[in-house]
């Protein structure tokens, strides 16, 4: 029987050395069913990370590998250069439910390259270099996406095409605002932003991305409404406002089906990714037709909207939709905010548990202090998978757990969930 360690091995000797697994006894992958995962020596494990939250309404769901395996057995690549039914219906359908008005879509493989895509476009449109992004931001791994991520530990390059300004955003426990409440907060990164753009650009800034909730960044959440007055600054000066929704899409974050709409506005574009193909590769971008048709270059994409992921992704958005796990979401994650609230207000250690719906964090600090604590952090990622929990770590610092069950996730799993972290934590005491 292959072991985990043997596999660990294997890896280390032919993947790059940048590329590392989560754990101090790294965890294989072996199948999965519903909410759980088994590895190659048979534990099993309730998973409350998703693949970094993209497995997203349970393992070998049966509508998912239903339409996976129809379209395999009919043809499984064609490319954008055919006219392809499972990827026009696919738009339609993420088109319809975008709230961008007169939208096109187009298709990637990767959140990192729907990003790549969004900057293509806005620099395009407005025919302008400059771009704004959030402070403690990260938006993929490819050379532009790069560019506009604002989290040292994930930033592999400062060489860019692009003159980019990082704004003052929704991680309000290391900001020099951090003392406000959530209007003097917001009014403060207004500020911040509008002296960004007349003292660090020339004016004719192209956009501003932003994630709704930062994932990378541990979940670090702004107040309802922020963006939206954020927004009143950028239409004052025709820059474009682009929503990264790779990780709050979907009704993820329960209150909303996207994160932006908890700010009152409506994006110029749209990136989205992760949890839409529940596995499957399938990522892609909304636009304005306006905006969108600003290419007039030739242009395809050879794997993006493939017959393949577009059914999987029809398959999982339906099941989304039609099963409404937006309002599971919500309701999941209050149970799961209620019962770790009081573990959270209790511990020293634990500067926030926050974040929406089923996208939720855990903050490790010194007691008594905002001085990160990427030990405590570890202690809980080891500890939950050694109760047989698997959960996320993220942040600036290392320091911030990140809790995603799945969409369609049950009481049970909360509960058993639930209880693992609150044993890991109280260990750790």
């Amino acid at each position: 029987m292959t072991t985990n360690a043997q596999l660990h091995e294997r890896y280390q000797a032919v993947l790059p050395s940048f590329v590392k697994p989560l754990y101090a006894e790294p965890v294989s992958i072996d199948h999965g069913e519903g909410g759980y995962v088994w590895d190659v020596e048979g534990n099993r494990y309730l998973d409350f990370f998703g693949g970094v939250l993209t497995t997203m309404i349970g393992h070998s769901n049966p509508d998912v590998v239903a339409a996976v395996q129809a379209q395999a057995a009919k043809v499984m690549h064609t490319s954008t250069l055919y006219l392809c039914e499972p990827m026009i219906e696919l738009a339609e359908e993420i088109a319809a439910v975008s709230g961008i008005p007169d939208a096109r879509v187009f298709f990637t493989t990767s959140g990192s390259e729907a990003n790549d895509t969004a900057i293509l476009l806005a620099t395009s449109y407005r025919k302008s270099n400059q771009v704004l992004a959030m402070r403690n931001s990260y938006h993929g791994r490819s050379f532009t996406a790069q560019a506009i991520t604002s989290h040292s530990s994930w930033s592999s390059t400062s060489l860019s095409g692009l003159s980019v300004n990082f704004v003052q955003g929704a991680y309000r426990l290391r900001s020099p605002f951090r003392n406000m409440d959530d209007d003097e907060f917001t009014e403060a990164c207004v500020d911040d932003l509008q002296q960004v753009i007349d003292m660090m650009t020339a004016g004719d800034v192209a956009c501003l991305i932003a994630e709704p909730i930062q994932g990378v960044g541990g979940f670090a959440t702004p107040p309802d409404g922020f963006f939206g007055s954020l927004h009143k600054v950028l239409a004052n000066h025709g820059i474009l406002f682009v929503t990264d929704e790779v990780q709050t899409g979907w009704g993820r974050t329960g209150e909303h089906f996207w994160g932006y709409q908890a700010h009152d506005i409506v994006p110029d574009m749209l990136t989205f990714a992760k949890g839409v193909g529940n596995g499957i590769t399938l990522a892609g971008i909304v636009a304005r037709a306006e905006i969108m048709d600003t290419i007039t270059a030739l242009s395809f994409s050879t794997f993006g909207g493939n017959p393949l992921s577009a059914s999987a992704g029809l398959a999982t958005l339906r099941y989304v939709v039609g099963n409404d796990l937006q309002a599971n979401a919500s309701h999941m994650g209050k149970r799961l905010t209620d019962a770790l609230g009081p573990v959270a207000d209790r511990t020293p250690w634990i500067a926030e548990l926050r974040g929406k719906g089923l996208m939720q964090a855990i903050e490790t600090v010194q007691p008594g202090t905002i001085e990160p604590d990427a030990g405590r952090a570890s202690a809980i990622l080891e500890g939950c998978r050694e109760r047989g929990l698997l959960v996320g770590k993220g942040g600036l610092y290392g320091n911030a757990i990140r809790i995603t069950p799945m969409l369609d996730v049950s009481e049970d799993e909360i509960d058993e969930g639930v209880a693992a972290i609150i044993a890991t934590i109280e260990a750790i005491d």
